[in-house]
């Protein structure tokens, strides 16, 4: 298995971690990943903190091996309660995102924390390694969920990053087997970042509805919706998203939809649901553990091969 600076900092066996979905990145999902030897992330953008409290919680006695919290501040009415209960709970590593990472970075560093910035531009980055973080998720726009409104390429955006800066990078956006795995390392990321994947694996909490529309998907069917605003959304293609990526004057998030309905109802016809392109390359629904141990192993084979195939000769 790859050692390198993300697995010594994380504690973990394989440098994966796992998206941060909101209402999805709970106990159930985290501690499949963090069991299957990667870095399983129990989300905050819910906004649900009681409940959140409750799952990390739950994480305890659903594993030994190390998990982690985001925080994602625009969606977190109180972000300093939940730094200080993250603090209190003896978590050790935490990302954090949609906001800046001046405001929370030195008081989790303070409080012992391994910090890594969601970042999805150079000039991001460059503030968030200003800023003292331990490390850094370079997400590119090809990736579900919430976006920068000018989304670039993970292709583009990670050499842009790694190149500029000498931490640890997390690639995000398009990641799903050893082949981009091993392509992210080429491009001087130390680990990549799995979201779609883990939204349509078995240990997820989403409506089959849901991970069938993954499935089904090709690379092609997925919108970027709110460009002309923030935040901007990747979701897959329905009826209902294909409206809304007409719409260029309202923001998209007034009509995401009923968590409830959507997430766990699979009503798709009235709500969004988030998704990278990579659900084109997604054929079924499978344990997250086959998902990780088969993405480290593939990407392991990958680069002995291309050792043997272009180095050795």
């Amino acid at each position: 298995m790859l050692t390198n600076r993300v697995t010594a900092l994380l504690g973990v066996e394989i440098p994966i971690v796992q998206a941060p979905m909101g209402w999805i990145a709970r106990s159930t999902l985290a501690s499949a990943v963090s069991n299957a030897g990667a870095m399983g992330i129990i989300e905050t953008s819910s906004g649900e903190l009681d409940v959140i409290r409750d799952e990390i919680a739950k994480m305890k006695d659903l594993t030994d091996k190390p998990f982690g919290v985001n925080i994602a501040q625009a969606f977190v009415a109180d972000p300093t309660a939940i730094v200080d209960f993250v603090i209190s709970q003896g978590i050790r590593f935490v990302t954090t995102s949609a906001g800046s990472p001046t405001k929370y970075t030195a008081q989790l560093k303070d409080g012992g924390l391994t910090v890594f910035h969601v970042v999805p531009t150079l000039r991001a980055a460059e503030k968030a390694v200003n800023a003292g973080v331990d490390g850094l998720i370079v997400e590119g726009g090809e990736g579900g969920g919430f976006k920068n409104p000018r989304p670039v390429s993970t292709m583009v955006l990670l050499p842009s990053v790694t190149k500029a800066f000498d931490l640890p990078v997390i690639a995000a956006g398009g990641f799903l087997d050893g082949a981009t795995m091993a392509a992210a390392l080429a491009l001087g990321a130390e680990g990549v970042q799995l979201g779609t994947a883990m939204v349509s694996s078995i240990e997820s909490p989403v409506h089959a509805a849901w991970k069938q529309a993954i499935i089904d998907a090709t690379e092609t069917d997925t919108v970027f919706l709110n460009g002309h605003t923030s935040p901007g959304l990747r979701a897959l293609r329905t009826p209902y998203s294909e409206r809304l990526e007409a719409d260029h004057t309202n923001n998209a998030m007034a009509s995401f939809g009923r968590v409830s309905d959507v997430y766990f109802g699979g009503d798709l016809d009235n709500g969004i649901a988030l998704g990278g392109q990579v659900a084109g390359r997604i054929t079924a629904s499978r344990p997250v553990a086959e998902i990780i141990r088969g993405c480290a192993l593939e990407c392991d084979e990958i680069l002995r091969s291309l050792t043997d195939r272009y180095v050795d000769r």
